[in-house]
């Protein structure tokens, strides 16, 4: 039984590293302590507990949770100190030998992180909680908004794909998901609280009903029907899970938008047999083929990872050129990064640091030129943009159905607002389009 009483009137801070998961997931967090009487401290205030949710995806994703941690326990003497995510559960030793920090939990624990609290006193030396990766197995739902517009919808957990160079699936186990029915139920509640945007997230989200025995395409289909909600969006969908029958669906869809996010990862077929990928460069393209012969506005994002081990520099050409020759609008690039235990080490030819930047820098001036390619052929109409309150007191931004980000002066009263406006020409850091409202 929990004693209440030891949470009344603290105040906790949150730190977050990692994909749009984990920001859902944090938000959970942060929901559940308020319901026990904790508020999020404010700006300079210090705070009594310190929850940080890790990423593990890099080695530099490990370096900035440690500095994370270390950051924390400074602005924040005292407070009871939290870790979890995938990094926690990956070197949950190394996490308790960190200054500060009180408990470690794994996959499996933080779904009830707030038992493992305790009375929030603070004893000599870390405690980590962790199970092997055979006993990840519960799904912990999460909708939450957090501080942001959007809602992150979680439908589905871990991955049972074991790509060479992924440690996600020892991170997060073995797919899982919710059902239809519980996932529709929390959306309906979302709309019920005021949102207008929810993303749909997971690890591997296109593998949703394995536990369930249900279908993607028919969550999608639900989840369309839900009213309050104008705004679905599709985080991220494995090539080979995104069937033709999605897109058909999202073309002609009252709700989800003409937005795709597909990571590649490479576009050399001998690197994703490397890579151990479940797809090659032409069924890729036939998605993206299929995307714009119905639906020709769409964004399409795409992940890829430069200086794997194996790409060598004939492989990386062919990766550039098929990239460059994709209809897509913008490019996410990651730098290969060695990960303990995974098959990647097994392969000949590694890249040099250097040579990952100028590969890196290569992509990303292609993924420029396509943006703002993509960005010109919308100024001068009118498109409804969903606004996001504004980080400073100047300008405030939002997105249009297929994810123009929109610039316009600040007017606090269209936080979480949909509105007509008429697109112009670039801002001045060229990250978005200037907007004028109608």
């Amino acid at each position: 039984m929990i004693d209440n009483t030891i949470f009344q009137n603290k105040k906790a801070a949150y730190y977050t590293l990692g994909c749009k998961l984990n920001f859902s997931e944090t938000s959970t967090f942060g929901k559940i302590l308020r319901e026990y009487g904790v508020r999020t401290a404010r700006k300079n205030e210090i705070a009594d507990i310190c929850i940080i949710n890790t990423c593990s995806v890099t080695e530099m994703a490990d370096k900035k949770c440690r500095q994370a941690i270390k950051r924390m326990h400074r602005e924040h003497p005292g407070a009871f100190i939290v870790v979890t995510g995938c990094y926690a559960q990956l070197k949950p030793d190394e996490i308790t030998e960190i200054e500060g920090v009180d408990i470690v939990l794994g996959s499996e624990q933080k779904k009830d992180f707030i038992k493992f609290l305790g009375n929030l006193e603070k004893k000599d030396g870390a405690q980590a909680y962790t199970t092997k990766l055979t006993d990840i197995k519960t799904f912990s739902p999460s909708c939450s908004r957090g501080n942001r517009t959007r809602f992150f919808l979680k439908v589905q957990d871990g991955c049972d794909y074991f790509c060479t160079y992924c440690t996600i699936p020892f991170a997060r186990g073995f797919s899982r998901n919710g059902s239809i029915e519980s996932i529709v139920n929390q959306a309906k509640q979302a709309a019920r609280d005021g949102g207008k945007e929810i993303v749909i997230t997971g690890v591997n989200t296109g593998d949703f009903g394995k536990t369930t025995n249900e279908t993607f395409i028919d969550l999608v289909k639900l989840l369309d029907e839900v009213e309050g909600i104008e705004r679905f969006r599709i985080s991220s969908i494995e090539p080979n899970l995104l069937t033709d029958e999605i897109i058909e669906f999202v073309a002609q869809s009252k709700r989800f938008m003409p937005h795709f996010h597909i990571p590649l990862q490479s576009g050399s077929d001998d690197v994703l047999k490397l890579m151990h990928r479940r797809y090659d460069t032409a069924l890729f393209a036939h998605k993206v083929e299929k995307i714009k012969a119905l639906v020709p506005h769409a964004f399409i994002g795409v992940d890829v990872i430069v200086g794997t081990r194996g790409e060598t520099q004939t492989f990386f050409d062919k990766s550039l050129d098929f990239i460059e020759s994709l209809d897509i609008t913008q490019l996410h690039v990651f730098s290969y990064s060695e990960r303990p235990g995974t098959m990647a080490l097994k392969i000949d030819h590694e890249v040099s640091p250097q040579e990952k930047h100028e590969r890196s820098q290569r992509l990303l001036a292609i993924s420029d030129k396509k943006t703002e390619a993509f960005y010109e052929q919308f100024i001068g109409q009118e498109m409804p943009v969903l606004f996001e309150k504004a980080h400073n007191s100047d300008v405030m931004h939002g997105f249009t159905p297929n994810y123009i980000r929109v610039e316009i002066p600040n007017h606090p009263e269209l936080d979480n607002e949909i509105r007509s406006v008429k697109l112009g020409e670039f801002n001045e850091s060229r990250t978005a389009l200037k907007g004028e409202l109608i």
